[in-house]
């Protein structure tokens, strides 16, 4: 896997520290964005780009060959996951640092030189992320998570996390005080911006492929703590982040949530505490079914939140049983 060193950013494959793999999916202007601003913002780094794209019907594979020659592209014929085509990529790699970015983002000055030089001062953390923000530059926090415990999954359940998102004690997943301003250790770092060590990934066997899409990069960072790693966040290197920008529908979006959030429950769980959490899971859907749907009722308007809840709900035989 070579690339034409063509941008002053790129480097010869042998001089490269660092292989940025972008898996992208009918993002075409989103794609072409993210490595404008990674090219533009990367001024210290050595590193290498390899675009996977998942069999886009958008043209984006076309698109970022003709804009970004420099780069190494692999136009794949069939969608093969985001797990699946970063760790076919990974694979490939020879260099001593991977970085995951996603192809919804755009990166701020000097994000990944400061993630890099971040992760080498901190070897103790094994995989670290950075801040990320919204359009507006107002604070986007699915930069990293906690873990799934049976409380926070309570929470989520009943809505207590979504009424007092600030608080740390209802909100533990998303450290609801927290304004991702200070270095800070986490459970999760998310793989929109997610940097490791090439070793560190080998090591891990990188994702687990059960996982086809959300909940590979938890599970993968959970291993790493089980391995005596701290994952870390650094406000020092920030991105602009969009969210789910492969993933227009929002139910299929919501069900392949769920499947993964009830996969790590099976995987990282003690046994015996996983019927409660596939029990919150229902209730989470379910509540929300029926309220919705109730409204809809009183109202005499269908609404859009109704129909993508009920959705939701019909598929739960597949989701509550996890990848």
């Amino acid at each position: 896997m070579t690339t034409d060193p063509v941008s002053q950013n790129a480097s010869p494959e042998d001089d490269a520290q660092l292989t940025v793999i972008i898996v992208s999916y009918n993002t075409r202007d989103l794609t072409l964005k993210a490595l404008e601003t990674l090219y533009a913002t990367t001024r210290k780094t050595a590193f290498q780009t390899v675009v996977f794209d998942n069999a886009s019907e958008d043209g984006s594979a076309e698109a970022i060959a003709e804009a970004f020659p420099q780069v190494s592209l692999i136009a794949s014929k069939e969608n093969l996951g985001f797990a699946k085509a970063n760790n076919l990529v990974a694979a490939e790699a020879k260099t001593e640092w991977l970085l995951l970015l996603n192809p919804d983002t755009e990166c701020h000055e000097g994000a990944v030189d400061n993630l890099l030089a971040f992760s080498e001062a901190h070897p103790e953390a094994g995989i670290t992320g950075g801040r990320t923000v919204f359009p507006d530059g107002s604070l986007n926090i699915a930069s990293c998570w906690m873990r799934i415990t049976p409380w926070s999954a309570f929470c989520k359940a009943t809505g207590l996390s979504s009424v007092f998102s600030g608080s740390d004690f209802f909100n533990f997943e998303g450290m609801g005080s927290w304004q991702r301003d200070s270095v800070r250790e986490v459970d999760i770092v998310v793989g929109c911006f997610l940097m490791i060590r090439r070793s560190l990934w080998d090591q891990l066997g990188g994702f687990n492929l059960k996982y086809f899409m959300y909940g590979e990069e938890a599970d993968l960072c959970l291993r790493a703590r089980s391995m005596g790693y701290r994952p870390m966040i650094t406000p020092d290197a920030e991105i602009m982040h969009l969210v789910g920008a492969a993933s227009k529908q929002q139910s299929r979006k919501y069900v392949l949530s769920a499947k993964g959030r009830m996969t790590l429950m099976q995987d990282h769980w003690p046994a015996w505490q996983v019927p409660f959490g596939r029990a919150t899971l229902g209730f989470w859907a379910g509540s929300r079914a029926l309220l919705t749907n109730l409204i809809a009722k009183l109202t005499g308007k269908k609404t859009e939140a109704a129909r993508k809840w009920t959705e939701i709900w019909a598929e739960r035989r597949d989701w509550m049983q996890g990848y």
